[in-house]
């Protein structure tokens, strides 16, 4: 039974580009505080052509804004779990000290796309199909092995590895561990067996031991540690009970757990998440599957995820780069033209695209350009198109596959607030799309109530989730032919 002690609980949504926070009320089932930070984008480093890191010191730095902004605001005492949400595939190595070694090699960074290729082609085909369901690829596996071949004496000092949200619990709690779906995400999960890859571990000549120890996604993973509850205004139990990457918090978010659903978002990149009781392992590696963050052994639920790199970024880009000062000024502008007059604009500038087997030669670029009939809106519309485009484009694969896509779930944040962009989605992806009031963040607070045993269940936790909007396609032959001329653009480029 539920009593009316004030129980709150924390969200933390590690980004690419910020970090979000909510506060959470469990009573009055709402969120009462928020906060995004920093500012200005955290920078994206990139010393080397496909490369892309970011300092993990740098994320902690931000979260402890975002909790000493919230403490300043709120009585932190009332707190009674913390969720993490966080960007997928990352590396972070920390020595017998917990001091990291070298900046996170993000998801976005393709260096270890040779390591991927070479392991898909000695791998024997079952374990690919069978137990791993996914190319090694250029994910975590394959970035510890980068580092292994390029640069041995750091790789002979890693005490342990871990996933970006794995150190935020490590910060916050003192101690180093990782999830089901962490492993899964970085291809080092034996579906089959239900646990870590040997067959990846010993291919690729990781000792077991630099693995943290596992715990689950949803459920009591670790408590925060008494100079952190000191330093933040906890009591001395806050526990944390919800780790996911960012995309399966985001179909969490959206309260997206059963076979056969879809959750959608347009953050810094694009993604199609389907959930499926199925094991499903695409030959064409244009697609990924990983654990859902609420996969139990007599509960299956695993996530076929379909990933555009190019999405926010690039709209951030241009915003800069034109120097707008908001995204709703963009957004406003975009709505005063009905079509872009055949500007055409591909996104693919930010790491290699799976969708189209990592190509290298596949770049961002504005083609069509007339200095004497396109201006800023005809540009900021073409971009809105290239992204949904993209999108729409991964839709038709994923259908080839076997997936039904017709409701499509998102929340209202990052570029499905664009009027234009969600219109243009719809209309060419031919699905339904629902829009909510929700966030990562939001998410992730009510994956720490659920883990936490406030909640009973999955449905209890979503119960008052609100729904803004539903939008249906309407027919748009001026749209069509611009997304049909797009793709015979694309066809020619790879």
């Amino acid at each position: 039974m539920h009593t009316n002690e004030t129980k709150y609980f924390i969200g933390i949504d590690l980004g690419s580009s910020f970090i979000k926070m909510s506060l959470y009320d469990f009573n009055n089932k709402k969120e009462i505080d928020s906060i995004t930070y920093p500012k200005n984008e955290m920078e994206i480093i990139s010393q080397k052509e496909g490369w892309a890191e970011q300092d993990p010191n740098l994320w902690w730095d931000n979260i402890k804004q975002c909790l000493k902004y919230l403490k300043e605001r709120n009585d932190l005492s009332f707190v009674k779990s913390i969720g993490i949400s966080y960007q997928m595939h990352g590396l972070v190595a920390v020595d017998k000290n917990g001091k990291s070694l070298f900046n996170s090699i993000i998801w976005c960074d393709s260096r270890a796309i040779s390591i991927g290729n070479k392991a898909l082609k000695n791998l024997d085909n079952k374990v690919i199909s069978n137990s791993l369901l996914n190319s090694p690829g250029n994910f975590t596996a394959s970035k510890i092995r980068w580092i292994k071949e390029n640069k041995p004496e750091l790789y002979s000092s890693i005490y342990k590895f871990m996933l970006p949200g794995d150190f935020i619990v490590f910060k916050l709690s003192g101690n180093i561990t990782t999830t089901p779906l962490g492993l899964s995400e970085g291809i080092m999960w034996d579906f089959g067996k239900r646990n870590l890859s040997m067959d990846i571990i010993e291919y690729f000549g990781i000792e077991k031991e630099k693995v943290p120890k596992v715990v689950p996604s949803i459920g009591l993973q670790d408590v925060v540690s008494y100079d952190n509850c000191m330093r933040f205004g906890f009591s001395e139990s806050v526990s944390i009970a919800y780790r996911a990457g960012d995309q399966p918090n985001n179909a969490f978010s959206l309260s997206v757990v059963s076979d056969g659903e879809i959750a959608a978002t347009a953050g810094t990149s694009a993604v199609i998440y389907c959930v499926t009781e199925k094991d499903i392992s695409d030959p064409k590696n244009k697609v990924n599957t990983f654990l859902h963050c609420n996969d139990e052994k007599n509960k299956k639920r695993n996530g076929v995820l379909l990933c555009i790199n190019g999405s926010g970024i690039a709209y951030s880009w241009l915003r800069k780069t034109l120097k707008f000062d908001s995204y709703q000024e963009m957004d406003n502008i975009s709505e005063n033209v009905d079509s872009s007059k055949g500007l055409t604009f591909f996104p693919f500038g930010n790491g290699s695209e799976r969708l189209f087997n990592n190509s290298k030669s596949l770049k961002s670029m504005i083609n069509g350009l007339d200095f004497n009939r396109h201006n800023d809106s005809h540009i900021i519309r073409a971009v809105l198109e290239g992204i949904s485009f993209s999108l729409c484009y991964g839709i038709e694969y994923l259908r080839e596959i076997g997936l039904k896509v017709d409701i499509i779930k998102v929340g209202n944040s990052n570029l499905f607030k664009s009027k234009i962009f969600r219109e243009i989605f719809v209309n060419i992806s031919n699905a339904n799309l629902h829009l909510y009031d929700t966030n990562g963040a939001m998410g992730a607070a009510r994956g720490a109530a659920l883990g936490n045993g406030d909640y009973k269940n999955e449905s209890e936790a979503f119960s008052d989730l609100k729904l803004i909007e539903k939008i249906i396609p309407l027919h748009s032959k001026s749209l069509e032919e611009s997304y049909n001329n797009w793709k015979k653009l694309l066809n020619k480029l790879i």
